[in-house]
Order: structure tokens, then C-alpha cells, then sequence
């Protein structure tokens, strides 16, 4: 199983638009980001999961449509940043298909902590905006996940 973790891309500040959707910045993030994923075949999720604020249900959109329009679209609770990482922690131990979950700082980079060192760190991953850690779990006992890859966003220029 893979775990595609991905960080909103960048959005509009609360003095402009309180619910902070995507800006123009970000969706062209989005976009470039999905040409690249589309050109590697490395980006083939059977879900996305993404959090109930604007900017990440717009990112995953934006991914599903462009890259992997089969793939399941769900909003799910427990994402938001401040989010306990145990909780989305627990439920991937029944999981089976490869899986993205679109969030934020500083629940993704304690999700990743915790899943391949087994403790809660926001200091040992630094997942910036529009930026993909891939995670694998070589079988359904595996205690601890491995990293794949991580694309940063300066790498797609």
C-alpha cells in the first residue's frame, strides 16, 4: 500500500476570503504538480481523503480531476491542522488501497512522524505547500511505514 500525504497548496489569506480557498498561486501549484505526477505514472491513489477547509477539498479536486478521475473523493474528519495524527493513524491500519490525504502543517508532518517512527514529531517532516511525501507499508502487519519519495515544489520549476 501506498500513502500519498500532500499538503493544500497555497491560498488566499483570512483578510481576503475568511475560508481561505485556494489563490490563483496555488491552483497553478496544482496544476503543475498533476502534469508532473500524470508524466511519472508515480501518482495512482484508489482515494483521496482531504479536510473539510476549502483549500485542501480544492486540491484534491484539482488532483482527482487531472491525474486519477477514478479515484474516490471523500471529506473526512480528523485532518485539520491541529488534528490529533493517531486518530487518521488508527484507521489506515485497516486500509488496504493506496490512499491520498490532502492536509495540513502541522497534522501531516506529525501523521508521517508518527507512522514511520511511531512517535508524534512535527519536527521530523517538513511537508510544504504542494509538496507529496509517499509512504509505503510493505504488508497489513507492518508496524512501521518506509518512505518512498518526497517531491518538493521547487522541484517541479
Amino acid at each position: 500500500m501506498q500513502l500519498y500525504l500532500i499538503r493544500h497548496a497555497h491560498a488566499l489569506a483570512e483578510e481576503i476570503d475568511p475560508d481561505r480557498p485556494l489563490s490563483p498561486k496555488g491552483r497553478a501549484q496544482i496544476k503543475k504538480l498533476a502534469r508532473f505526477l500524470q508524466a511519472k505514472s508515480a501518482f495512482a491513489p484508489a482515494e483521496l481523503w482531504h479536510s473539510p477547509l476549502a483549500r485542501s477539498r480544492q486540491t484534491a479536486r484539482l488532483l482527482a480531476g487531472a491525474v486519477c478521475s477514478s479515484a474516490k473523493v471523500s471529506e473526512i474528519p480528523h485532518l485539520e491542522p491541529e488534528a490529533k495524527p493517531s486518530t487518521i493513524a488508527a484507521r489506515l491500519k485497516t486500509f488496504r488501497r493506496d490512499l491520498a490525504i490532502v492536509g495540513h502543517e502541522p497534522h501531516l508532518s506529525s501523521l508521517a512522524s508518527l507512522l514511520v517512527t511511531g512517535t508524534v514529531r512535527a519536527d521530523v517532516f517538513k511537508i510544504r505547500k504542494s509538496a507529496v511525501l509517499c509512504l509505503d507499508r510493505s504488508g497489513p502487519q507492518a508496524a512501521f511505514w518506509r518512505v518512498r519519495w518526497l517531491l518538493a515544489p521547487e522541484l517541479l520549476d
